[in-house]
């Protein structure tokens, strides 16, 4: 079957994410065009780049001139999940796969990851087994095992760029910032069914995997950011509260320690640093609380406006 050039009867929107390292676009055009054409569903396909590529864009140029695809291009690097967006508002398709710009697992799997979709809103896939050396390997295990321990989702491989999903979640899930890397754990907080598959690593997708110091911060904070959004969103001063207790106790513990040394060892409290250390705890505990009472209050008054369920099925 071939890609559907009419839009109403497409089922299926491919999105091929350009963003930093990119295939020739021929090769991997057809590497992933025998994979959709496999599934049998009518299809479009949207190169989409995040910014200025001109050596993808030329070779994109190339290619339309054969092949019917739509290429999307940013006036300036705002990062993946805004390329992505800008896609899905184009895509037409009931169903959207998202698909890197390099080939991350061996052919003849992507018609079976759209073929779960039949019992879940979305899925995503674990490159298994590896072909990559060890320290990508230690990298990626790590990353996801402290994710995992701030979600309700066990994900073994988040950096995985091959999901499949209905388009009914972008109705519910806002994407923003970097949070298309984290889009399964907020679907999966909204009560969406996710399903992870394993396929294995493609050879190409082996070169290692090395970051500068400020990527791996930037990823500890993303996680912050999701056991916030996952667990306390509308729930402020529980994490702020707990946070502000925990350093308003600790600096009256240790002033009640130095209290019972002035009363009773006659240990003068001048010149210790240990007080204006307690004090200071005291007083970021209780500001830290206080910001927690504040978030309260702002969702309590947008409360109308927040929802905290989604219905599966109504059964008359």
């Amino acid at each position: 079957m071939t890609q559907a050039t009419d839009s109403s009867a497409i089922e299926l929107s491919v999105v091929i994410l350009i963003s930093g390292y990119f295939e020739p676009i021929q090769d991997l055009y057809d590497f992933y065009h025998k994979e959709i054409t496999a599934t049998g569903l009518h299809h479009e396909i949207i190169f989409t780049l995040d910014g200025p590529h001109p050596e993808a864009l030329e070779q994109l140029k190339q290619l339309q001139q054969e092949s019917p695809i739509q290429v999307i291009t940013l006036s300036k690097r705002f990062g993946e999940t805004t390329a992505l967006n800008a896609a899905f508002h184009e895509a037409t398709g009931d169903t959207i796969l998202t698909l890197p710009a390099h080939r991350q697992i061996e052919e003849g799997h992507i018609a079976s990851i759209i073929d779960q979709l039949e019992d879940n809103d979305m899925v995503i896939v674990r490159r298994w087994p590896r072909k990559d050396s060890t320290l990508n390997r230690l990298q990626t295990r790590l990353f996801n095992s402290l994710l995992g321990t701030f979600s309700d989702i066990k994900i073994r491989d988040v950096g995985c760029g091959i999901r499949a999903f209905k388009r009914y979640i972008l109705d519910e899930v806002q994407l923003y910032g970097d949070m298309y890397r984290f889009f399964p754990i907020m679907a999966n907080r909204q009560g969406f069914r996710i399903s992870e598959v394993d396929a294995p690593q493609n050879n190409n997708d082996t070169h290692r995997k090395l970051h500068p110091p400020g990527i791996y911060i930037r990823r500890v904070l993303d996680v912050l950011s999701i056991l916030f959004l996952s667990k306390f969103l509308k729930k402020p001063l529980r994490f702020f509260g707990l946070i502000g207790v925990t350093l308003s106790t600790l600096g009256l513990f240790i002033t009640g320690y130095l209290i019972v040394e002035r009363l009773f060892f006659d240990v003068a409290l001048s010149d210790r640093p240990a007080l204006f250390l307690a004090t200071l705890l005291i007083v970021l505990g209780i500001q830290i609380i206080a910001v927690g009472l504040i978030g309260e209050l702002l969702v309590f008054t947008h409360a109308k406006d927040l929802k905290e369920y989604r219905i599966r099925k109504i059964i008359n």
